[in-house]
């Protein structure tokens, strides 16, 4: 069998919408998850040309939308937000990939893309109605099916800790939303300063974080998560003069503690040990290992 009807026939059995790109940005390959997806089929989209400046309604402008969409996180997901053929507002998540030849040399992109309805199955906190936070719910949302695929194929340790800012509600409500969010950044770049080299962290709600982390056990896990609150209590955030002196609220959840568990669940745990520190009172770290009431410390 030839192989490029060979390689055509893999992709068009991926569940995965791909669009294969020329060097001219010129569609060569539409496979069938895409025409599900979008509602174009093959024969509407290969050939067609992708410019950036190119405001067209009709399939130039969704494939636009998927091939640019993600360029600022070509190895991650991206939101991406266009128009199926039928009208309606369409959401993917999506990830473009350079194609290079045996000696580098770029030969096109692929863009790989699949419905966020995915991340309405997942507990995250509310995005409201910043984007920013719903754009990094939909990077986070793939890291985190990427990584658990790892943990349940090969054993790769996996956790994740849900970080609560506790001062974030009652800031907005007296000082406004760019006071919230100043103080937001301050907390996350903190929290940066002790992530470990493989470790990724992004808004997971208005006001809280999702840590994606590869501590061995729980109680490996949750030492991390008390050493990224003290780095939070030590972010010096000033607003009009004024010091806020800044907590975190963490729920901790190590992967593997019931054969059975997949993802939501995990993020459950993770939600619930969260929500546990701040009924305590806030300031505090609260693992949740499987079957075992959540302890606050």
């Amino acid at each position: 069998m030839d192989r490029t009807v060979l390689l055509e026939s893999a992709l068009d059995a991926l569940p995965d919408g791909i669009a294969l790109f020329g060097a001219e940005g010129e569609v060569v390959f539409w496979n069938h998850a895409a025409e599900a997806i979008t509602g174009y089929a093959g024969t509407e989209i290969v050939g067609q040309t992708i410019a950036e400046e190119l405001e067209l309604q009709g399939p130039e402008k969704l494939l636009g939308d998927l091939q640019a969409g993600s360029s600022e996180h070509a190895s991650r997901g991206a939101l991406v937000k266009t128009r199926h053929k039928l009208g309606h507002e369409m959401r993917a998540i999506t990830r473009v990939v350079v194609l290079r030849n045996g000696v580098g040399e770029q030969i096109g992109t692929a863009a790989v893309f699949h419905p966020a309805e995915s991340l309405d199955a997942l507990p995250h906190g509310l995005a409201g109605e910043y984007r920013n936070v719903e754009a990094s719910q939909a990077e986070l949302e793939e890291r985190l099916q990427i990584e658990f695929e790892d943990f349940v194929r090969s054993a790769v340790p996996f956790g994740v800790l849900w970080v609560s800012v506790d001062q974030a509600h009652e800031l907005r409500k007296t000082h406004g939303q760019g006071a919230c969010e100043a103080m937001l950044e301050k907390v996350q770049h903190a929290l940066a300063h002790g992530l470990r080299p493989a470790e990724e962290m992004g808004r997971w709600g208005e006001d809280e974080f999702l840590i994606i982390s590869h501590e061995r056990t729980p109680e490996m896990l949750a030492a991390h998560a008390q050493a990224l609150a003290g780095l939070a209590r030590t972010a010096d955030f000033r607003w009009w003069g004024d010091r806020v002196s800044l907590t975190v609220s963490i729920g901790a959840a190590q992967a593997g503690q019931s054969e059975d568990e997949e993802l939501p669940q995990l993020l459950e745990r993770a939600q619930k040990a969260m929500e546990n520190s701040m009924r305590a009172g806030g300031n505090r770290i609260t693992a949740a290992p499987r079957g075992q009431e959540c302890s606050p410390s």
